[in-house]
């Protein structure tokens, strides 16, 4: 299981990782943050991008906040710091 600390930006033009933000993973998700539906949003997006199950992704910390913290299980983190470093994946 791997934990990421994210900071998420809603309302985006697409959903896509851009890079850093104060120490942390960026990503931009299309979804607003409305009735939790930039959450679920972000769940859809990690679960494509390392190619699991929804299931498999929870929100663990910052449910409110643009900061948050993310579990994934199946993956590890040098899988996870080479996915979201990989220039294909950065905007």
């Amino acid at each position: 299981m791997a934990r990421i600390d994210l900071y998420v930006q809603p309302r985006a033009a697409r959903s896509e990782v851009v890079g850093l933000h104060d120490g942390v993973i960026k990503i931009r998700l299309a979804a607003p943050p409305v009735d939790g539906a930039a959450n679920d949003a972000l769940v859809e997006f990690l679960a494509d991008l390392f190619r699991v199950r929804k299931s498999s992704v929870r929100v663990v910390a910052g449910h409110t906040s643009r900061r948050k913290v993310v579990e994934i299980d199946g993956v590890d983190d040098a899988l996870v710091a080479a996915t979201l470093r990989s220039p294909s994946n950065l905007a």
